[in-house]
């Protein structure tokens, strides 16, 4: 009875701090230390309301806190590089064979880049990949990854018609196959990443699905956005045409570790006063889709060493604070060398995630 009534005083001061603190912008966030974050963010022909917009995705950028955001749409390339020079612990990417607006902003003191580079560049592949995809190969605390940025062709019918190489389904199709297959050719065994404004839906029924061979190979392939594609449209990434066309793929060699992989979209626009109408008129009509990868940051929350996390976790926690026993190497989640009421926060969100 003791800890339900502890449970029931967390839960209040949770909302308490939402009531107190509100939704503005300067509470948006995103990354942290401890974690892998990035994003993929159509940014609508950035900057979309000139310097307005340079100002608002400044702000957005560094609250955000990622270490990797793929962009699609950057349209002006001066603006673009000229924002970079207020993102002082960031760097940009956006060179191209044929400049479609894909690019990356980076973390520069969390990334170390080995290459950037693109693929199907030649005549060939222009009818299915009307923007090359981009590769970014670079290094995260030690461990190597891949990640592939793309815009994919946009609207159709909904129906795939596979006798047709000018149908927008079957350049979507053929262009999540290419990309498998090269993946598959000469990135097996890869940390890899897919990912950026697809533009069509991971969610709709066969045989209309133009990721359903991918979505198939479930040994090797996995939508960190399915949830989301299949949850309410209120959460999807395009909600002028409530649609969610921003995915996040990943290899098994990310979702077999032990983690959490279920990106989430960003809803910034409920951060600011004037809400979607706000959003949508200086910044872009897409939200960003955001991962995090963590690392090894659960097992922490295994207080008690049984190989699992669950409510006896939470019990012990606040016996610690109850008894003040807890120490920097048990409990103290959030690093500030202190177990306390943040910490049982943390773990509280944690357990209704997991």
């Amino acid at each position: 009875m003791k800890q339900k009534y502890f449970r029931k005083i967390i839960l209040s001061y949770s909302f308490l701090i939402c009531l107190l603190f509100g939704q503005e912008l300067e509470n948006l966030s995103f990354g942290d230390h401890h974690s892998f974050d990035l994003a993929t963010w159509n940014i609508e022909w950035f900057p979309k309301n000139g310097q307005v917009t340079v100002e608002y995705v400044t702000e957005i950028i560094n609250l955000l806190d990622l270490d990797i955001l793929a962009i699609q749409e950057i349209d002006d390339v001066d603006m673009f590089n000229d924002m970079l020079s207020n993102l002082p612990t960031y760097s940009g990417y956006l060179d191209s064979y044929w400049f479609a607006g894909l690019g990356y902003i980076y973390n520069t003191e969390t990334v170390e880049v080995n290459n950037f580079y693109e693929i199907y560049t030649t005549s060939e592949y222009w009818n299915f990949f009307p923007r090359s995809p981009m590769v970014m190969d670079f290094n995260f605390r030690g461990q190597n990854y891949l990640i592939i940025n793309n815009h994919f062709k946009c609207c159709g019918d909904g129906i795939i018609d596979y006798d047709n190489n000018s149908d927008e389904e079957f350049r979507r199709y053929m262009a999540i196959n290419l990309l498998k297959d090269f993946v598959d050719e000469n990135l097996a065994g890869k940390n890899v990443i897919i990912l950026g404004d697809l533009n069509d839906d991971i969610a709709e029924q066969d045989p209309n699905n133009v990721f359903q061979d991918i979505i198939d190979d479930n040994e090797h392939y996995y939508f960190t956005d399915m949830s989301t594609a299949l949850g309410n449209s209120s959460d999807w990434s395009y909600p002028s045409w409530p649609s969610h066309l921003d995915h996040i793929l990943v290899t098994n060699e990310l979702f077999n570790i032990p983690n959490n992989l279920e990106a989430i979209v960003i809803k910034v626009d409920q951060y600011l006063e004037g809400g979607w109408y706000e959003y949508d008129q200086n910044i872009s009509d897409h939200r960003p889709v955001a991962l995090k990868i963590s690392f090894g940051l659960n097992q922490h929350y295994d207080l008690n060493n049984d190989g699992e996390i669950n409510e006896f976790d939470l019990q012990s926690l606040i016996s610690f604070v109850m008894n003040d026993d807890g120490t920097d190497e048990v409990g103290d989640f959030n690093f500030d060398q202190k177990v306390n009421i943040f910490d049982i926060l943390l773990l509280t969100d944690f357990l209704q995630n997991y």
